[in-house]
C-alpha cells in the first residue's frame, strides 16, 4: 500500500467511525456491490467468447471507407 493509500484508509476509517448505524447499513451495502462489480468484471474472460463470431462482408464499412469517403458521405451540399 503507498502512502497515498495508506492515508485514504485511516480518513475512510475515520469517516466510517462518525457514521449513524443507517448511514454505515447504507454505506455497507454501496461497498458490497462495489465489490461485487469488481470481482465479477475480472473474473470473467477478456475477450468475450462472441468476438470473431460475425464474419463482414461487402457491406463492413470498415473495410469500404475510402470507397464511402471518396462518394463524399458527410460534406454538406
Amino acid at each position: 500500500m503507498t502512502a497515498a493509500a495508506s492515508e485514504e484508509y485511516e480518513d475512510l476509517h475515520r469517516l466510517v467511525d462518525q457514521l449513524t448505524g443507517e448511514q454505515l447499513q447504507e454505506i455497507r451495502a454501496h461497498t458490497l456491490r462495489l465489490v461485487h462489480s469488481s470481482g465479477h468484471a475480472e473474473s470473467e474472460p477478456w475477450p468475450p467468447a462472441f468476438f470473431g463470431s460475425v464474419h463482414a462482408g461487402r457491406s463492413d464499412v470498415a473495410a469500404r471507407t475510402e470507397e464511402i469517403l471518396a462518394e463524399g458521405f458527410g460534406r454538406e451540399e
